[in-house]
């Protein structure tokens, strides 16, 4: 009955809490001198006329006191040695008022009454609130989440104690891969062995786990989360040590983990010379400056110091998004010019070029979504390889410097439009490579990077956070992945290594069946999969069949043979070309075809400049089969 009217009590108002409070004390201090008394007599104590207003006005002389040293400002439920150290110094003065006033009405035996009282005050108060704490804390914690702190150390200790002044997590135990720690107690929490995970999931219902290691390598952390897999929780962590800025861990700190940290690739630190050769005092225009690819190079271009920065981009609303971040990040000496404009319009492209003597540029303006290249063929044709084709003879007539495409494993016996359109691409550079003229063509080939437009990680996202289901094209479909950032680095690395004419192939690591990076991703939010095994899960994975022009894999070489280079994430491949010659007469009627929307002649020509070009389930089958 006590415990739950204290319950009730910690729902109300702060100013309701403190009048409460001031009322409890009041009885307090009534029933301390009712006790002092008894105490000092030996029998029960029941005040004659004369006490009656000593003992009844007490409250008036003590509330005055405990506002003026704050006490009912203290929150109860953080109460600590401090706030102690309060209550004895407002009860004793409180103490002191009150005997002094009760020698003035000469009661016998007083000076023992007053040291009583002093005493019952200061614990009874104290007692009082710090019963209240143990109750709150009590009944905060069951409306928390049971949560495991993986890592015992600094980190981990810092965020337990975070934690304990947080409504929304209570830790129950330590995970550590320390023997020497295990079965010992920090602070009241029990550090337990990795093997024991499954018991204390089990038994404390416990939803999410909490890294807290910063200095974790990347496959050490890959190690960690796979070894939560199997288990029903979510799973968050601190971010690495060098972004914890003021030494203190915070629960804001703590992250969601994402699937580049399944990843577990091994970082190669690079290369500061190549990173600068082609950027740094440097006039640099970026195609596609608002896509996924194109506003990352922004974002590290920046960094690198160009003289300017062109930003090139059909889509307003993207190039006027990636110009405002550019813009809070820029350092004064570097000057930003985004330009609407597509790269299929050659006179206005060397109007640009020209006016603001351009010297590298990085090609990312593509449309790359599978199935809407395949339904708008002749398009992403016009787009992706006379864009290309446009851009690249501009840059020659203005002499710029280096040209690099951003290409795509598609591009290598491609099943789709997309993918053949990229290759061709490829084709032109190469081509235009031989040719006599001052500009450095490269391409660099990779597969799919995280959370780009074309990736099915947001898609999965939506899906997860949606409730679900998950929809799959088919559960043996595998695909390369790499992040943004890292991509990126390696394109501009890359970029610096050519001499002409050089396709660049990035080390993927190997590929990733999408039907476990789906379930990754459901446990990853702290759901179980739904599937004939476990029917009462929370996410299903459906499987709708392959699209048009898709393929259960891709791949990143045409031929077999490749070089290594400086970085061992990039290797060179070898690979044949097409004269310019023969390849522009093709290119001519391609072009016309794909103005006339002819898919029948796309399709043969495509076959033609791809001989390895395999449609699969393309629009073109279905319109002329």
């Amino acid at each position: 009955m006590f415990v739950s009217t204290l319950k009730s009590i910690l729902v109300l108002s702060r100013i309701q809490k403190a009048a409460l409070l001031v009322l409890l004390d009041s009885l307090i201090i009534i029933l301390a001198i009712f006790a002092s008394f008894s105490l000092r007599l030996g029998v029960i104590f029941f005040p004659d006329s004369n006490l009656f207003l000593i003992i009844f006005g007490s409250p008036i002389i003590a509330i005055p006191i405990f506002i003026k040293f704050g006490l009912y400002r203290v929150i109860l439920r953080f109460i600590g040695f401090s706030s102690l150290w309060i209550i004895v110094k407002a009860a004793s003065l409180y103490a002191l008022i009150w005997g002094i006033l009760a020698f003035m009405f000469e009661i016998n035996g007083i000076r023992s009454v007053v040291l009583i009282n002093w005493f019952l005050v200061i614990v009874t108060l104290a007692s009082f609130r710090i019963l209240i704490r143990v109750i709150a804390l009590e009944f905060i914690a069951n409306k928390s989440k049971n949560i495991i702190i993986y890592g015992a150390g600094s980190a981990g200790r810092q965020l337990m104690y975070a934690l304990k002044q947080s409504d929304e997590y209570k830790p129950i135990s330590f995970i550590d891969d320390s023997n020497e720690i295990n079965n010992k107690i920090i602070d009241g929490i029990l550090v337990s062995n990795p093997k024991n995970i499954s018991n204390l999931i089990t038994i404390n219902n416990v939803k999410e786990v909490l890294i807290a290691i910063p200095s974790l390598s990347d496959r050490r952390r890959k190690e960690i989360i796979l070894f939560l897999d199997p288990y029903d929780v979510s799973v968050k962590s601190l971010p690495s040590v060098s972004k914890i800025t003021d030494g203190k861990i915070k629960i804001e700190d703590l992250q969601k983990l994402s699937i580049e940290d399944l990843l577990g690739r091994t970082k190669i630190k690079p290369s500061e010379s190549l990173l600068k050769t082609n950027i740094t005092g440097k006039v640099v225009m970026v195609t596609g400056a608002g896509g996924s690819i194109g506003s990352e190079l922004c974002r590290q271009i920046v960094l690198l110091n160009p003289e300017k920065l062109i930003l090139l981009d059909i889509s307003e609303s993207a190039l006027y998004q990636i110009d405002q971040e550019l813009g809070a990040m820029l350092a004064e000496n570097i000057q930003i010019y985004p330009i609407i404009s597509s790269t299929r319009d050659k006179a206005r492209l060397k109007i640009i070029l020209r006016y603001y003597n351009v010297q590298t540029i990085y090609h990312a303006a593509a449309y790359k979504h599978v199935p809407l290249v395949e339904y708008n063929s002749s398009e992403g044709i016009l787009n992706n390889v006379f864009g290309t084709l446009s851009l690249a003879e501009a840059a020659i007539d203005e002499n710029v410097e280096t040209f690099v495409l951003i290409s795509t494993d598609k591009a290598v016996r491609p099943t789709n439009i997309m993918g053949a359109s990229k290759r061709i691409s490829e084709l032109v550079l190469q081509a235009l490579a031989k040719e006599n003229h001052n500009t450095c063509f490269t391409m660099v080939r990779f597969g799919n990077v995280l959370d780009s437009s074309g990736s099915v990680i947001p898609l999965f996202k939506k899906q997860i956070k949606k409730g679900g289901p998950i929809t799959l094209t088919d559960v043996n479909i595998v695909r390369y992945f790499m992040t943004i950032q890292e991509s990126v680095e390696l394109v501009i690395q890359a970029g610096a290594m050519s001499t002409g004419g050089d396709v660049f192939i990035l080390d993927m690591g190997k590929p990733i069946l999408i039907y476990d990076l789906a379930v990754k991703m459901i446990h990853l939010s702290g759901f179980k999969l739904k599937d004939k095994n476990t029917p009462d899960g929370d996410i299903e994975i459906i499987i709708t069949g392959l699209r048009p022009g898709e393929k259960l894999y891709e791949e990143l070489l045409v031929g077999l043979a490749t070089r290594q280079t400086e970085n061992e994430l990039i290797m060179r491949a070898q690979e044949d070309h097409v004269d310019w010659k023969i390849l522009k007469s093709q290119l001519n009627t391609l072009k016309d075809a794909s103005e006339e929307c002819n898919h029948e002649k796309i399709r043969i020509l495509l076959i033609k400049l791809v001989p390895d070009f395999e449609p699969k389930g393309s629009i073109v089958d279905f319109l002329y089969k």
